[in-house]
């Protein structure tokens, strides 16, 4: 194929987008289990705003153009149709609200575009599987959660995510507090009746959706609830106050403090964690050996500094990682960490992103093992 057949189409030209979505769990898992060379991913960050500025929209050409000499020097035969696409997700985005960071997916058979609520580093990425690595950081950064709205004689729960918020899928939900008879023989059911049935209902909920739980109530509703509650161990904090009537702007701008407090404990857990597992040898320190140990061993928890890219290609046993400098060579894993976070969520572990220099002894990855 002939570098001047990858050229930017006209807008007539590109294939439709499938649409911009914002980073969910699922979302990711689908782009995780999608394979083939090539698959193309360009990432970069953006400025928040209600439309996307001049100067990120010529990131995104720039590093469609880094896509498009890649394909040309690989020899791939339907690079143009491949840009096409990518050329078709550019033009729908120029008009599209932006947050911090865009996400463009493309291969053969799919395409996506997906806002990120994080900054990420400004790559062109061609591998056989796509670079998910920043929207797992985004999911970290802005996890699911359900937010309990409760008084003393209602209850909502809501599903967020980002700077969305929604009616949980449950019939169980809202609860009201019952009431029997009429005018002065009016009798109301006792609140810790009305607290417990709410719990109840909660739990059934978070058995279906597990996720951190964040309850917005005044006091003594808060206290006493939290006293009574079955399903304290998924709270991740309390919102006081009485919210019902609060705007979603208003909401989200309350939750994400505690979000971000819950995320920095489960940075210390993983911390935790990691000086537990030392003490029986089950902790891997370097990228080759955690690497080997998440395909072969039982992986439990893998933290990364998230400023940790790493190219690198097989080494000649299949197995083992050897770094690389020639990254636009066709054989070269553009980052074996985007890899590696892949291969241990699909084997049951979770991730801990964490902020430069938090990992000990000036490593940037760790695995921890379970038993076998």
């Amino acid at each position: 194929m002939s570098s001047s057949s990858l050229h930017p189409p006209s807008t007539s030209a590109a294939e439709p987008a499938r649409g911009f979505s914002s980073v969910t769990p699922d979302l990711v898992t689908r782009l995780q289990s999608l394979r083939g060379y090539p698959s193309i991913s360009i990432l970069a960050s953006t400025q928040p705003g209600s439309t996307l500025r001049g100067k990120d929209i010529a990131t995104l050409r720039s590093l469609t153009g880094v896509a498009r000499q890649r394909l040309s020097a690989d020899g791939v035969e339907d690079g143009a149709s491949l840009l096409d696409k990518l050329y078709g997700l550019i033009t729908e985005a120029v008009g599209r609200p932006a947050d911090r960071g865009i996400a463009l997916f493309v291969s053969a058979a799919h395409s996506f575009a997906v806002t990120l609520p994080v900054p990420v580093v400004d790559r062109c990425v061609i591998d056989p599987t796509f670079a998910t690595r920043d929207l797992v950081r985004a999911l970290h950064h802005t996890p699911r959660h359900a937010v309990l709205m409760l008084s003393t004689d209602q209850a909502r729960l809501l599903h967020g995510h980002g700077t969305a918020l929604t009616s949980a899928p449950t019939s169980a939900f809202p609860v009201v507090r019952r009431t029997t008879g009429k005018g002065h023989a009016r009798n109301a059911e006792r609140p810790n009746d009305f607290l417990r049935r709410v719990d109840r209902a909660l739990g059934a909920a978070l058995r279906l959706n597990p996720m951190p739980l964040v309850l917005v109530a005044a006091e003594p509703t808060a206290s006493t609830f939290r006293r009574l509650s079955r399903n304290t161990a998924r709270l991740a904090g309390t919102v006081k106050g009485n919210h019902l009537n609060t705007s979603t702007e208003g909401l989200v701008d309350l939750i994400r403090p505690v979000l971000r407090d819950y995320l920095r404990s489960r940075s210390r857990e993983a911390l935790e964690l990691i000086e537990q597992r030392s003490h029986s040898g089950r902790v891997l320190r370097d990228i080759n050996g955690a690497w080997l140990a998440a395909r072969w061993e039982r992986p439990e928890m893998l933290a990364v500094d998230e400023d940790f890219y790493y190219p690198a290609r097989l080494g000649l046993d299949g197995d083992s990682l050897l770094p690389a400098d020639d990254v636009d060579h066709p054989d070269v894993i553009d980052d074996a960490v985007d890899e590696l976070i892949e291969i241990a969520l699909s084997r049951g572990g979770w991730i801990a992103l964490l902020a430069p220099g938090q990992l000990p002894d000036d490593t940037r990855v760790a695995l921890t093992l379970r038993l076998r």
